[in-house]
This record gives C-alpha cells, sequence and structure tokens, in this order.
C-alpha cells in the first residue's frame, strides 16, 4: 500500500541531494523545525496533534509539518490538523505573524501518494478533489490572514508543498534548499497556485522550465530570481526566522493586512484600479490606533509601540 508514496519520495530525496540523511530526524537537521521550536519558550499544548506541531508564543504562531520519516508528506490527517490549527490562528489576540515549517531534513515532499492507492495498489485519487477539497481552502486562508506568514523552507519544498511555501508571504530558505515542481514526473501539471505564483515572479520562460523539466531549484537561485525572500545559510536558519517573526510581531499589524492585500491585488489589477485600491486601504490604515501610534512616535523621537490595531 505505501509503496508507491515510498518510491515517490525517494525519487524527491535524491533530486534533492539528500540520500542516506532521509532518517536523520528534526534533532540533526541543520535548520530543521525542532530547532526552531527549541529557541521559543513554549505556551499552550504542543502534543495534541499527531501530523503537525502547534506553538504560539509572544505572539509568534509557528505550524511545523511533523512526518520526517515521510518528508513531511501530505495526508488527509495532516489537511484536517491544518485546519484546525489556521482556525487557531485565525482567532483574535492570539498571534500576530505565522511562521510555516517543516521538521526534520525537509520542508514537505508535497502529496503522500499512498493515500491514492487501495489496499489492492490500485489507484483511486481525484486530483481535482484533493485540492478543492484541501490545497486550494488552505492556500487561500493563508493569503486573507490578517498577519504575516513566513515559510522558513529548511530542506526540499517539492510538488504542492514547494507551491504552498511560495504562497506565503515572505519565504526564507536554508542554503541546502530547494524548489521542486516535481509533477511532469507523475503525468500531472503544478498546482496549489504554482502556475500563477511562478509566472508573476520569475516569468513565463522559468516558469515553463521549472514545470516541464521538473528539475530541482537551489534555494540560492530561487532568491536570486526573486522567487523568494531571502537565502541564508542552514546554521542561522532558525536565528534569521525568529528574528525576522519578532520583528513583525511588534509592527503594525492591521497594516500588514492591509499590505498584503495591496500587494496581491497588484498582481492582477491594472493601474487605475490599483490606485482607487489604495485610497481604500489607506483611508481604513489612517484610522487605525497604530497609525496614531506611529505619528505619536515620530513627533516624540520615541520608537512605536504597535498594538496591531
Amino acid at each position: 500500500m505505501l509503496l508507491v508514496g515510498w518510491r515517490w519520495e525517494w525519487d524527491i530525496v535524491r533530486s534533492a541531494g539528500l540520500a542516506g540523511s532521509i532518517s536523520a530526524g528534526a534533532e540533526r537537521g541543520p535548520a530543521g523545525a525542532a530547532m526552531i521550536q527549541d529557541n521559543m519558550p513554549r505556551q499552550g499544548p504542543m502534543m495534541d496533534f499527531s501530523t503537525i506541531l502547534w506553538d504560539v508564543t509572544d505572539g509568534v504562531a509557528t505550524i511545523t509539518l511533523n512526518r520526517p520519516e515521510r518528508l513531511n508528506s501530505f495526508t488527509e490527517t495532516m489537511h484536517a490538523e491544518l485546519r484546525v490549527a489556521l482556525d487557531r490562528v485565525e482567532t483574535p489576540g492570539v498571534a500576530r505573524v505565522l511562521i510555516l515549517t517543516g521538521a526534520g531534513r525537509g520542508f514537505s515532499a508535497g502529496q503522500d501518494l499512498s493515500d491514492a492507492m487501495d489496499t489492492s495498489g490500485a489507484i483511486h485519487f481525484d486530483a481535482g478533489s484533493s485540492l478543492e477539497k484541501n490545497y486550494n481552502v488552505m492556500l487561500t486562508r493563508l493569503r486573507a490572514l490578517p498577519m504575516p506568514v513566513i515559510a522558513a523552507v529548511n530542506g526540499v519544498a517539492a510538488g504542492a508543498a514547494a507551491n504552498l511555501a511560495l504562497g506565503c508571504d515572505l519565504v526564507i530558505a536554508a542554503r541546502s534548499a530547494s524548489f521542486l515542481q516535481a509533477f511532469a514526473r507523475i503525468g500531472l501539471i503544478p498546482d496549489a497556485g504554482g502556475t500563477h505564483s511562478l509566472v508573476h515572479r520569475i516569468g513565463l520562460q522559468r516558469a515553463m522550465g521549472l514545470a516541464m523539466l521538473a528539475e530541482p531549484l537551489p534555494a540560492e537561485t530561487a532568491a536570486q530570481w526573486g522567487l523568494i525572500w531571502k537565502c541564508v545559510d542552514d546554521d542561522r536558519l532558525a536565528d534569521e526566522v525568529q528574528t525576522l517573526a519578532r520583528k513583525l510581531a511588534s509592527g503594525p499589524t492591521h497594516a500588514y493586512a492591509l499590505m498584503k492585500r495591496a500587494i496581491y491585488a497588484g498582481a492582477d489589477n491594472n493601474f487605475e484600479q490599483q490606485l482607487a485600491l489604495e485610497v481604500v486601504l489607506q483611508r481604513e490604515a489612517g484610522m487605525s490606533a497604530d497609525f496614531r501610534e506611529g505619528v505619536a512616535a515620530f513627533l516624540g523621537k520615541r520608537p512605536p509601540v504597535f498594538t496591531g490595531k
């Protein structure tokens, strides 16, 4: 029953240059999720999920994909648990930043293909239904989340998981990480927003090449192309992500939410539409408590203390 899933994951491991290290575990990851978690004092329950880890500390929520023995590949259980975790993040007052990362040596191999097989080995999988029910809903929620969402890519991100990471607001990747549009290897097309984000960020030719050739894109190249925010040394990933998250968690959260709306809309709006949208959103930002605090701090020559409202 698991054969196809294991073969798929091993193919991804070899492509990413991780052969021999897949079973190393989260504690040995150069900048894995466990290290990110261990740098933070914990609050609230950590063990109430079976395929993810959840933590929130000082306004920073962290969701860790936690199936390292299967390269954090997605199952129906993981999708269900992610929906619950996002419900928590969306609860007012719980968090002002969300980090999404993976345990062990990789971010995620994408969909666990063993879910597509029955006990006889026959494939029964409606890829379109899986997108509608799981990935598309999750990506839409992440984009609409009224706070910054950071993807901390600690290793290979393949298939739908690559595009999930790219669907976050800011992507920081370890130097050893890579992004793999692996779909062509099994006769599928890039999904989870990949055909949109790739074209808009890196252009048609590079998007087409990544999709058709299904070759891993090193994190350093992804940063050079403008596909991700930053590539850092593996041993710096946890600190870089935490520093960024803490900075954003103390910032003007409501303004960040409005920025997300404006910038994502800018990919499809014409110039006049975008100018009109800026008027609406700037008016809203100008009525916020954080704007009043920012102006008072500027005039008083002191650092602002934003409440996110």
